[in-house]
């Protein structure tokens, strides 16, 4: 089953080969040897922390062994990290893992996911083969969702009504009093799934606050977070979901046993002890989002204002034909949708990569006069 913005590009019809035929100029690689440059699945650029490696060195020893009562312990410590009590904490490989215990607790024959497009695509995924009908309104061009369309849309027979803020694939916020308000009109018998998984890039502002660490005591509103990005544990898996008591209680019935690993538990243990690292993490993005702008302007390129750790815009051409040249020249970046068939999504990379990417995109076969800023 689909998952991730990879399935995108097997949607656009984009070959996973590195240099298949694209009909599109080839430039000198940017690299010296056959790893390509991936900016294709918003990874962190830098790993994770030095104390996140040691950990895992020392659980390697351990790898014979189910996590027994370290699940607890990381339940615990996320718990502790939001004011909540354990039993709101659900554990999953992923945030996706936490997505499909939702979508089997309240989704199925008969029900109905609202969500905005384009968006996270898991929970779709998910949705369709539960038998559930998907309803997808687009997004507002500035990036926001389109809250009237969804409460529109949101009825009786609505089982989840999915957020993902800041959205993935357009990095864009969706302002908080919005989605209260929004929050308050849907029907008292749907779930609201927000999803939250880059958070940490998001700074706190009149527009963002988190539904973990500000909530509105809404036993209605589940909330999904993620070690892959921030932390750097993508290949790890591991996620959490925070919940009311019955809600988490009626999700963890559909989780895989023994989802979370012992290596994965130690991991993320030692991710949320170092703050220290997440912080240089967090201003790193910063910084690297000024330098893509920086570059993005000089070249009349307007990308959306991103609060995550990629960056999306409209390269007024086809982004198929794009996409193609960039995997022809060893740099990977990915599609934002079928709808929004001429944007692309950067995820951000090293100073190095990022200034591949840059002579890439220069020796593109376009009119670069079509730009428009």
């Amino acid at each position: 089953m689909p998952s991730s913005r990879r399935d995108l590009l097997k949607i656009l019809g984009i070959g996973i080969a590195t240099g298949m035929a694209t009909g599109s100029a080839a430039v000198p690689s940017v690299q010296t040897n056959s790893s390509p440059i991936r900016l294709d699945n918003n990874e962190s650029a830098y790993g994770p922390s030095e104390k996140v490696v040691e950990a895992v060195r020392l659980a390697a020893t351990e790898a014979n062994r189910y996590p027994g009562a370290g699940v607890y312990e990381l339940a615990e410590r996320i718990a502790k990290s939001h004011n909540v009590s354990r039993g709101q904490v659900i554990l999953g490989a992923g945030s996706t893992e936490i997505l499909r215990m939702a979508s089997c607790a309240f989704l199925g024959a008969g029900k109905q996911l609202v969500q905005p497009s384009p968006t996270f695509p898991a929970l779709e995924f998910y949705a369709r083969s539960s038998g559930a009908e998907v309803i997808s309104d687009p997004l507002r061009r500035s990036g926001y969702h389109d809250l009237d369309a969804m409460l529109a849309h949101s009825g009786a027979s609505t089982g989840l009504v999915y957020i993902c803020n800041p959205n993935n694939p357009t990095g864009s916020i969706t302002p908080r009093a919005d989605l209260e308000k929004f929050i308050s009109l849907l029907p008292s018998s749907c779930c609201i799934l927000i999803d939250e998984a880059y958070h940490e890039y998001a700074r706190p502002s009149s527009l963002y606050a988190s539904f973990v660490d500000q909530p509105l005591q809404d036993p209605r509103i589940i909330v999904t977070r993620t070690f892959s990005h921030a932390y750097g544990l993508a290949g790890l898996r591991v996620g959490y979901g925070i919940a009311s008591a019955d809600v988490a209680l009626r999700m963890r019935a559909f989780a895989t046993a023994d989802d979370v690993g012992t290596i994965t538990v130690r991991a993320a243990i030692a991710a949320l002890d170092d703050t220290a690292s997440l912080q240089e993490v967090v201003k790193r993005n910063t910084d690297d989002h000024q330098e893509f702008q920086n570059s993005a302007r000089s070249r009349s390129i307007k990308p959306l204002d991103s609060h995550g750790n990629f960056v999306a815009f409209d390269t007024f051409n086809p982004a198929n034909m794009i996409i193609q040249h960039f995997r022809s020249n060893n740099v990977l970046i990915a599609p934002v949708s079928l709808a929004w068939d001429t944007w692309i999504r950067v995820s951000l990379g090293k100073r190095e990569e990022m200034r591949a990417f840059w002579r890439t995109w220069d020796t593109l076969p376009i009119d670069k006069s079509a730009i428009r800023h």
